[in-house]
């Protein structure tokens, strides 16, 4: 008998609410939009967010990086027409990391040469030239894409070989194989002997003018220090500056993750002790990668609360509609109350009208909130991810707002006095 009530409650509910199909689909679209909103913005946060993280990760989590800073000049200094600054990691700093800091696996010093690199008539004038030693490719976690990179014989004979980043050799080669080919770096020519993946990119490699720090050229050490020297030289109109920087760079891989912070902060107290100014940086991957999972977390909160601000305007919408047809049906919860209908037949009648309102928003919204990140990501590029709770969240929440929102005008038609009801025009 209840289950027979129930089924008749549903198909006078939803009868009552084709009545009145236009005012049924205008009240759903507030739940709808309030729905979709809440799955997009939450994939468009987790999107953001996962590519942010997988950058981070690909730096590898067990590793710590000192980077060369320059330091800040003095605006006397910028009317000087010859120009020699010293600064940045240094060649001792190096051996006091491999020699004397515990739990360190390998250190894998690199210097940034300035050089243009030349292929018959296509040039490239700066690109980033890292002269380094063959663990660097171990310790930071890239792929060869082609040929090999550098190896230990590359290094001891201090050979005129290189290995091309992606776009470097695009730029150069075009749709020619690179491998075999020779590049001038310089006065000198280095053969190509492979080509790697592409690189992550830092706040503190922002490119200068004209500069695409995504092309990449990797030579040994050894090699650049015979050719290159530790200075770079760059004249312009009457001035002449010269920057010396022994290392641009040591990658530091820790044995273990839990040793990561410790050495991080160890080689802090070791540059502060040994540089009279702060010319460099310690990057830990696993600190950002913490701060980048926190910046998550609030992000979503934030997108979360918004969308949910535009699903509580719908149950809002919802129940002033509700409240309206309990008005305009005063009449008929009279005779419906005469004939012996109880209260508990009017609520649940009124009940499934909102629940169906809000239960059919949110069902057309997720399906809007599903395309809406697929739409953002085919025409901006931008990264997308839907997770299996997004859907599931907004579409609970949406089903939530249509019986919290239903309740007052269920509970109001239930408690009209049946005489007064029969009376009302």
């Amino acid at each position: 008998m209840r289950g027979s009530g129930i089924i008749a409650s549903v198909r006078l509910g939803i009868s009552s609410l084709m009545l009145h199909k236009l005012r049924s689909g205008l009240t759903t679209l507030g739940v709808l939009f309030g729905t979709s909103s809440v799955i997009a913005m939450l994939a468009i946060g987790e999107g953001a967010s996962a590519e942010a993280q997988e950058q981070i990760k690909r730096l590898g989590s067990q590793n710590v990086i000192l980077r060369s800073v320059k330091p800040a000049e003095d605006q006397n200094q910028g009317s000087q027409t010859t120009r020699i600054l010293s600064y940045g990691l240094t060649n001792d700093d190096y051996e006091r990391v491999a020699t004397s800091f515990p739990s360190v696996g390998r250190v894998v010093p690199s210097r940034l040469v300035a050089q243009e690199a030349r292929f018959e008539d296509r040039m490239v004038p700066q690109p980033r030239i890292v002269a380094t030693t063959p663990e660097w490719l171990e310790v930071s976690g890239r792929l060869v894409e082609n040929g090999r990179f550098l190896t230990k014989s590359d290094s001891v004979g201090a050979k005129n070989v290189c290995v091309l980043g992606t776009e470097l050799a695009r730029d150069l080669f075009l749709f020619k194989d690179p491998i075999g080919q020779r590049v001038k770096l310089g006065a000198d020519y280095f053969d190509v002997v492979g080509t790697i993946t592409p690189r992550v990119r830092f706040d503190s490699d922002a490119p200068g003018a004209g500069e695409e720090t995504t092309q990449e050229l990797f030579i040994p050490l050894s090699t650049a220090d015979n050719w290159f020297g530790d200075m770079n030289v760059s004249r312009r109109a009457g001035s002449f500056n010269a920057e010396e920087v022994e290392l641009h760079e040591l990658l530091i891989g820790v044995d273990n993750k839990d040793n990561v912070i410790g050495i991080a902060n160890a080689a802090r107290e070791m540059l502060e002790r040994f540089h009279d100014e702060k010319d460099y940086e310690v990057v830990v991957p696993l600190e950002l990668l913490a701060q980048a999972e926190e910046t998550k977390r609030i992000f979503n909160i934030v997108l979360g609360s918004i969308a949910g601000i535009s699903l509580l305007v719908g149950g809002i919408g919802i129940m002033n509609v509700m409240l309206a047809t309990v008005t305009e049906r005063t009449r008929e919860i009279g005779i419906r109350r005469a004939l012996g209908a109880k209260r508990q037949d009017i609520v649940a009648q009124f009940l499934v009208e909102t629940v169906v309102l809000s239960v059919g928003g949110g069902l057309f919204g997720v399906a809007l909130g599903l395309a809406i990140p697929q739409i953002v990501q085919w025409y901006t590029d931008m990264p997308t991810l839907v997770t299996l709770q997004a859907p599931i969240l907004a579409f609970t929440i949406s089903a939530g707002i249509g019986v919290l929102f239903g309740i007052y005008p269920a509970w109001r038609a239930s408690h009209m006095d049946p005489v007064d009801a029969l009376r009302h025009e």
